[in-house]
């Protein structure tokens, strides 16, 4: 990489490509696997756990006193508290994983008192290294990243992800999807949210919403979406999106024309909310 990068980001670009280096090894036993063992799960949480492990492992080396959030052992290791908070997913897109498809990424973003300040996203299978610094652009290996230019939400190219968990609000979705699907040129879900965020920040998607991510899953991809231009929220167009459970990311003008048709479907609740029970507009 040709430009000087934040002692922080270089460490967390180390701590990536070592995780990346884990899930390509563990790439090629997939198909022995998927013929040979009854639960090809249990192999992905043992590559989920080897990566997660990496990545930390690299990160306390350099900044003991940082603290960790990671998805698989959440908040088990670092300093208990840190106004520096690693937010870390080793390997988003496990699902495509298994089966082969190589849609996934390693994700691991540096917050500071609560605004994430550094972002990677590494994507092994394509060896492409997404990265951003408050305040310093978003990059694609070498190159600077800018949202899209359309403005059209009809000639636009959304991102989205499917819930897919026990108890998740099928119904909700499947209005949402019925809205967006209406409004726009094309929907897509490829299965990982931390890479839908990088292809906004790219520009090839013009816009992203999923409801249920965790922050783990979109830390580090805000971060590159905002470095290119980009505006992210919850679907009321808020800036509090990252423990609500519910992101809308795009540039500008198709941001706010996804967030009119989000809108009604948002779960959050602002504090000074005085409404009723069940007035949130929960579209069900």
């Amino acid at each position: 990489m040709s430009q000087n990068l934040h002692p922080m980001l270089n460490i967390a670009v180390k701590a990536a490509r070592a995780a990346g280096a884990i899930i390509n090894r563990a790439a090629l036993d997939i198909e022995r696997l998927q013929v040979h063992t009854k639960n090809p799960n249990d192999f992905v949480t043992e590559v989920d756990h080897a990566s997660e492990r990496a990545i930390i492992d690299t990160l306390l080396e350099a900044y003991p006193g940082h603290s960790i959030l990671a998805e698989e052992s959440g908040r088990t290791r670092g300093a208990a508290k840190s106004d520096y908070q690693w937010i870390i997913d080793p390997l988003d897109g496990t699902t495509n994983f298994i089966h082969g498809l190589p849609t996934y990424a390693v994700s691991i973003a540096l917050a500071h008192r609560g605004q994430v300040q550094q972002a990677v996203v590494y994507d092994p299978a394509r060896n492409d290294l997404f990265y951003a610094s408050k305040g310093r652009g978003a990059f694609l290996n070498d190159r600077r990243l800018r949202v899209s230019k359309r403005t059209r939400l009809a000639e636009a190219l959304i991102g989205t992800g499917f819930p897919f968990r026990k108890g998740d609000n099928f119904q909700r979705y499947l209005k949402i999807f019925e809205q967006v699907m209406q409004h726009c040129a094309g929907l897509r879900r490829p299965g990982a949210a931390a890479l839908d965020l990088c292809y906004v920040a790219a520009g090839w998607y013009d816009g992203f919403f999923e409801t249920g991510l965790q922050p783990w899953d979109v830390a580090a991809g805000s971060l590159l979406v905002t470095e290119a231009g980009g505006l992210i929220g919850n679907y009321s167009g808020d800036a509090d999106f990252l423990h609500q459970r519910e992101v809308v990311a795009g540039n500008p003008r198709i941001y706010g024309q996804l967030v009119q048709l989000l809108a009604p479907f948002t779960r959050v609740i602002a504090p000074d909310a005085a409404a009723p029970a069940g007035a949130a507009g929960d579209g069900g």
